[in-house]
């Protein structure tokens, strides 16, 4: 007979580990989806303030993305590592330390988006798009950087702190609710209150700020199993350790906007209507990253814990178990966009050059997609395991193959905009490629 003492549980099946994530991720993505929704209202309501107001939107896009971004799965992600595990590590106060850490990061972290584009939209907008669509967006950032940085940085730290506490249900539902109020309140603000584009900037910081003062009091009550402290002292190893995994992520959201930012650039020179055209493709290839996102905190949660833990093959296991369930929801969506890409675009604009550039676009694009969406997932899953050297690795290839790949392609070899599209595609699939490749003993392992 057995010693109990000496009993060991049998190994978790793929069905254990699916539970698991699941129970992550429901919250997560619930909140995913409510975002989505109010995503997809973002670009409707730009449109109803003309082509170059949409192209104004647009050309703000990537880095509105980025503020999302480095803020919930870049260092959020780097606040959700950590603390998992030193959670995982039964080093409680560590984690109690490490979310004040986080709090310090973002308050910095805002002053990096703040100053450039609240200070000066125009200049550095300009360089991007133009005079004109510049000046379209310039009280636009102003609004969304200018009052949006901090509480954005701050809800979603808060948030990152609960989830690396396995709270994924409490983090969901302060965030929800602002996803909830932005789209009505961007609307109202655009149209009877005749605040036009800026309106949506306006909404945005104030759902935020709600979102984040409802976050803080969760947080500082002992919502993720324990109780920062503001005094705590301020230790460069806390600092490291997020950074850690955070910066680098940063880095890799920064390298992804990037590759937008300079192919907006490029197509700036057919005109607006393109700006426009393939910012409504951006939309929906970016969406996937609220997608994957439901699944990603999980696995970074979960990877984390197995990692701290010292159980690589279970991490690499659950790693695989969320690329598979990441690849069937992002397809899900991305799949009937790319059969159907005419249909989605006149769902945004009824304008004819710019329904027609979108078209083009999703028709090429939105087949990469759902690679996209297990590229995000692994990444996630590789923050958790603090194994950051194949997503830069992917982050790279994707913007030389739709930066450069775009100028072989559309201006060497005369394919046009048609080309530019292909190059991104490409960029986006050689991402999932290289994220899911480093997913082996050989790289996810103790070194």
């Amino acid at each position: 007979m057995n010693d109990a003492a000496g009993f060991e549980p049998p190994p978790p099946t793929t069905r254990d580990r699916l539970r698991r994530i699941f129970a992550l991720a429901a919250p997560t993505t619930l909140l995913a989806a409510t975002q989505v929704a109010a995503l997809l209202v973002e670009p409707w309501l730009a449109a109803r303030q003309g082509t170059l107001a949409l192209a104004g939107w647009a050309l703000v896009l990537p880095f509105a993305l980025l503020l999302g971004q480095m803020t919930a799965g870049a260092m959020g992600g780097g606040v959700v590592s950590a603390i998992a595990r030193a959670l995982g590590a039964n080093k409680r106060d560590e984690a109690a330390a490490l979310a004040t850490h986080a709090l310090v990061i973002a308050c910095g972290g805002a002053a990096l988006f703040a100053i450039p584009l609240a200070l000066f939209p125009h200049s550095l907008l300009g360089l991007i798009g133009g005079h004109d669509t510049a000046e379209a967006a310039a009280a636009y950032s102003a609004w969304l950087f200018g009052a949006g940085a901090l509480p954005t940085w701050l809800a979603n730290t808060f948030a990152s702190i609960l989830r690396g506490g396995g709270r994924h249900a409490l983090a969901a539902r302060g965030i929800i609710g602002a996803w909830i109020v932005y789209p009505p309140l961007a609307w109202a603000l655009m149209e009877p209150a005749g605040m036009g584009l800026a309106g949506a900037g306006l909404a945005f910081a104030l759902a935020m700020t709600g979102a984040a003062l409802i976050m803080a009091v969760v947080v500082m009550s002992g919502g993720a199993g324990f109780t920062p402290s503001l005094r705590t002292p301020l230790r460069k190893v806390f600092f490291h350790r997020i950074l850690a995994v955070g910066l680098v992520a940063c880095v890799m959201a920064t390298i992804a906007n990037l590759a937008t930012i300079l192919v907006t650039a490029r197509i700036a020179g057919h005109g607006a209507a393109a700006v426009a055209g393939y910012g409504i493709s951006a939309r929906m290839e970016f969406l996937m990253i609220p997608l994957a996102f439901g699944v990603g905190s999980a696995l970074t949660a979960l990877v984390g814990r197995a990692v701290g833990a010292g159980d690589w093959p279970e991490a690499r296991r659950i790693a695989w178990t969320g690329g598979g369930l990441a690849l069937v929801v992002t397809g899900a969506i991305a799949i009937p966009v790319a059969i159907f890409p005419a249909a989605t675009a006149a769902a945004f604009t009824t304008d004819p050059a710019v329904r027609a550039i979108a078209t083009e676009a999703l028709s090429i694009i939105a087949w990469a997609m759902p690679g996209f969406g297990i590229g995000m997932a692994f990444y996630f899953a590789a923050m958790g395991a603090g194994r950051m050297a194949f997503p830069v690795a992917a982050g790279l290839s994707r913007i030389a193959l739709a930066v450069g790949g775009g100028w072989v392609l559309s201006d060497l070899l005369g394919y046009g905009l048609p080309g530019q599209f292909l190059a991104v595609a490409l960029g986006i699939t050689a991402y999932g490629a290289i994220c899911a490749l480093a997913v082996r003993p050989g790289v996810w392992g103790r070194r």
